[in-house]
């Protein structure tokens, strides 16, 4: 992780001449005694690795604040603002006006992707003339940090649209960058990513590195991407679906990766890099190298420590309440009864860690219910009995995909969680949604039974209490329940497109890509009017992309028109 942080400034310097819109080039100008390297350096093996490391550090900026969970949760169907839903909610989840060219979000996510780009471009360019370097040597090189400089554009052009597209390091000063069609965008992305596939290594040489179906599986969402439009315009092919089939097909027949037998499984914390992560980005808890952090475990969490028996401690995080579950999640989205998702993917009970008004240390101190009850507990009971979510945004069951129980310190921001960005499940739902699209449900359904049958409560399994309590099934009940949630080809022919946005709901709620699924398939303004209170009424068509950053248009040099350079509806 030192050497990350200083290749890193090693690597902006070499490109401070070159920097893309960014105003911190000057910050890296004014840095004192940084060791001088050419470009040649980054021809080399060891250059190569340094700006690697350089390079994927820039994939924690997402989960290192409130970023991109504002991004892509906020604004949606599944989730709402809780109690305190902090400074970029009125931009992002209402729609409001701080939704505009001066979000600071925005720039930074620009900044950072940009620089990103910048040094991988630095090394393609330096790897493609080495004359130190194997044949196998450049190969293996040009295919990560092609995999690298897809990833961030891919990030980009999905929030923005229209984007410069930069393919080389300039080592003069450049004001210049007129915005690419998104088709050439998803042109390059593609490109870069089938070059990753063929190169890369089978299996990374560390943890944390890409390697060749983090590639395959990334290219086949590129390809669902862009072959989901329909009225926009991406640069779409007759062949996309099939392709994006046969990556993920890539992915899931490679015999490197697995399903866990129990969803619950994948967010134990001490579970991490398990047989389904295909990528995920790494983080450390050393307070030295660590940087902000993973912080998404604080956005996710309801209050707790008001209650009796309650105080903060690690196990049960320290809750900003900033997303909270919309009524479409809590009582429309699941099968709550044989889909152990629903109850797997959320907090219901809160034991006592302190004693105090008749409870004991491990007492039930707080159970979150679907139902109201009339009946009297000696712990606080919690129901989701309300039509307006609103009225009770400080208490409700939290999701458990990022308790970070192993933080320094209890109010500790910085987690050290690793941030998966690549699972098989999502790998088989890319699979079922490209094969219903050309029109194979019964493959479709074939996948989406894969994921469904770990879904379901297992043979022999004991069932959370809520079977029995909430939900009316038998208390006992070891049976499987995969019976009563498989799907069938004809399940699938009416209404595809929302049934698998829906299933992706369910598997991946909560795990940063609702957004851009809504805006990828074309539904995020009738989503949003349906289901997203806070956002409906201010929503407007243009919101499905983001505003260019105004402090990257006010450094262009020659500027074009406000709609050449900016987003229809922001100008």
């Amino acid at each position: 992780m030192k050497e990350s942080n200083n290749i890193k400034k090693i690597v902006l310097l070499s490109l401070a001449s070159a920097c893309f819109g960014l105003t911190s080039c000057d910050d890296y100008l004014k840095e004192k005694d940084l060791p001088r390297l050419t470009p040649d350096y980054y021809g080399t093996v060891a250059g190569v690795e340094s700006a690697a490391t350089a390079t994927y550090s820039f994939m924690r900026w997402g989960a290192g604040n409130e970023r991109y969970n504002v991004l892509t949760e906020y604004g949606t169907d599944l989730f709402t603002q809780g109690e305190d839903p902090g400074k970029q909610a009125d931009a992002f989840n209402k729609y409001g006006s701080q939704l505009n060219p001066d979000a600071s979000v925005l720039y930074e996510f620009w900044e950072n992707h940009y620089k990103a780009i910048n040094t991988a471009n630095l090394v393609i360019q330096q790897v493609e003339g080495s004359t130190s370097m194997t044949e196998n040597q450049k190969q293996v090189a040009l295919a990560e940090m092609s995999f690298l400089r897809a990833f961030f554009y891919f990030e980009l052009v999905q929030q923005f649209g229209n984007i410069p597209l930069v393919l080389d390091v300039s080592f003069d000063v450049r004001t210049d960058f007129p915005r690419a069609s998104v088709a050439d965008i998803y042109n390059q992305i593609i490109k870069d990513l089938e070059y990753s596939v063929e190169y890369s290594p089978e299996k990374p040489a560390k943890t944390g590195k890409a390697a060749k179906y983090a590639a395959a599986h990334l290219l086949a969402k590129v390809y669902l991407t862009r072959g989901s439009a329909v009225s926009d315009q991406r640069g779409q092919q007759p062949t996309d679906m099939e392709n994006a089939l046969k990556y993920a097909k890539m992915v899931i027949e490679s015999g490197q990766y697995e399903l866990l037998s129990d969803f619950a499984s994948l967010w134990d914390i001490n579970n991490q890099g398990n047989k389904e992560v295909i990528f995920s980005v790494q983080f450390t808890t050393d307070p030295v190298y660590r940087g902000d952090g993973n912080t998404f475990h604080l956005y996710w969490g309801s209050w707790y420590e008001d209650q009796p028996g309650m105080t903060r401690d690690l196990e049960n995080g320290r809750p900003y309440r900033r997303h909270l579950q919309s009524q479409r999640t809590m009582l429309q989205l699941f099968d709550r009864k044989n889909d152990s998702r629903f109850y797997k993917s959320f907090k219901w009970v809160y034991y006592a860690n302190r004693e105090g008004a008749g409870l004991e240390v491990g007492d039930t101190a707080i159970y979150y219910s679907i139902n109201p009850t009339t009946e009297t507990y000696r712990y606080k009971y919690f129901a989701w009995d309300r039509e307006d979510v609103t009225k009770n945004n400080r208490y409700y069951p939290p999701l458990l995909k990022y308790f970070d129980p192993l933080r320094l310190s209890v109010n500790d921001g910085q987690g050290g969680r690793e941030w998966v960005r690549m699972r098989l499940a999502e790998t088989y739902l890319i699979a079922a949604e490209a094969a219903g699209r050309n029109g194979d449900y019964q493959t479709a359904a074939d996948y989406i039974n894969i994921v469904r049958k770990r879904a379901a409560w297992q043979d022999g399994e004991t069932k959370m209490p809520q079977y029995w309590r909430e939900e009316g099934g038998q208390m006992g009940d070891t049976n499987n329940t995969f019976a009563s949630i498989q799907v069938t080809a004809a399940d699938l022919q009416s209404n595809f497109i929302d049934f698998i946005l829906d299933e992706r709901g369910r598997e991946l709620l909560g795990e940063t890509c609702r957004w851009t699924d809504l805006v990828r398939c074309e539904k995020l303004e009738e989503y949003v009017k349906k289901w997203n209170t806070e956002g409906a009424v201010t929503f407007k068509s243009h919101h499905k992309l983001r505003p260019i950053p105004q402090k990257h248009i006010d450094r262009l040099n020659p500027r074009g028109t406000d709609a050449e350079e900016q987003n229809q509806g922001y100008y």
